[in-house]
């Protein structure tokens, strides 16, 4: 592997303790991908929380150094290190998704390869596309803002998104077999409350075990059945700098499954800003979403049942699960970064909001009277 001659911006240098073994990948990799010429480049998304992104670039150089030209660019994911969760960072349910979708929707990205074999890089991996375009994160990306009341369109291009998602037919997209919706909303109760079983804290006060109840107790009936993608936010739904109207791709597919796409939308809610929530910045992942002029909650949530023809009205139960569920994803992210598992600086304080997404668990389903 040669060391990159240009970063792009929304790349880094690999993060400490947070290598593989290229050479090993680049065989491999160059063994299933027909025609790659050129040298192996490396560098890394930094955005994510937990699976470990990277960029892979062949490109050849020419005397000088310089590249020549013609690069061909694809993306390796894999799981964090350390002690992972039953059923998390799936690679090759990943994989199955993305070797299949791509051929009825825009929105998934090509997956080329999967390799088990954990001899290559200590993990199971899969090699997609790269795709080029822009996400928003902290702040409306620079490349979007010459565009009109830019933050409400692509709020609503979002939300479009999503809808398109579950519109898909599974079976057409030969992907039956990819869920049990039967009992759907139980088994993710149960699934991560076990989950939460593993990192909970000494300092636990029973609170997420109470909220694991309530849901248990007053699981809503199914009204729909589609593809869920289960980590539907807006930092993984990327733009084309020339259009805010129209989502270009949805990353992180490693938990999608088939169930009720209300799971979808109670998490989108969960992550949106709204005039009304003077908590959103301190619950937040990414607190300035709040000043980009998204669309409200209320609004999204219109436009979703309006475009689905989805009746909503068990979304607080959703809601509140996502609250609950984050509270669980936060608390795992801060134990893998305490058991040294994580060399990623932003875990630092992210136990902190466990708490917090905790109490706002129980609220929406008090509000809802669940």
């Amino acid at each position: 592997m040669s060391a990159p001659h240009t970063i792009p911006e929304e790349v880094t240098a690999i993060r400490p303790g947070e290598q593989l073994d290229w050479d090993a990948i680049d065989r491999h990799v160059r063994a299933h991908i027909p025609g790659l010429e050129g040298t192996l480049e490396v560098l890394q998304f930094p955005n994510g929380a937990a699976n470990l992104t990277y960029l892979l670039r062949y490109s050849s150089r020419l005397g000088d150094g310089t590249p020549a030209g013609g690069a061909r660019e694809f993306v390796l994911r894999r799981p964090p290190f350390g002690v992972i969760a039953p059923g998390a960072h799936d690679m090759r349910r990943e994989f199955k998704v993305l070797s299949r979708l791509w051929q009825f929707t825009r929105l998934a990205p090509r997956a080329y390869l999967f390799c088990d074999d954990k001899a290559v890089c200590g993990a199971d991996f899969f090699v997609r596309e790269r795709r080029t375009g822009v996400v928003i994160r902290a702040e409306i990306p620079p490349e979007l803002r010459q565009h009109e009341n830019v933050g409400h369109r692509v709020g609503l291009a979002i939300v479009d998104a999503m809808a398109e998602l579950h519109g898909l037919d599974p079976a057409a997209c030969g992907l039956a077999d990819l869920g049990k919706p039967e009992g759907f909303a139980a088994r993710q109760v149960a699934g991560w409350h076990k989950r939460w079983s593993l990192v909970r804290p000494e300092s636990d006060d029973g609170l997420m075990d109470e909220i694991a109840e309530r849901l248990a107790a007053r699981v809503p009936a199914a009204r729909r059945t589609s593809f869920v993608h289960n980590d539907l936010k807006p930092d993984n739904v990327q733009f084309a700098p020339a259009d805010p109207d129209h989502a270009k791709s949805i990353f992180a597919w490693d938990m999608t499954t088939l169930g009720d796409p209300l799971l979808d939308l109670g998490t989108l809610v969960q992550y949106w800003p709204d005039l009304v929530d003077s908590e959103f910045v301190e619950l937040a992942s990414q607190a300035g979403l709040a000043t980009m002029g998204l669309p409200s909650r209320a609004e999204i949530t219109a436009r979703y049942a309006e475009r689905t023809g989805t009746n909503v009205d068990a979304l607080p139960w959703w809601v509140a699960f996502a609250y609950w569920k984050t509270a669980v994803v936060v608390t795992q992210l801060y134990t893998r970064y305490l058991r040294g598992e994580s060399s990623d600086e932003r875990m630092v304080n992210i136990g902190a909001r466990a708490p917090k997404l905790a109490a706002r668990a129980a609220r929406v389903l008090s509000d809802a009277g669940l």
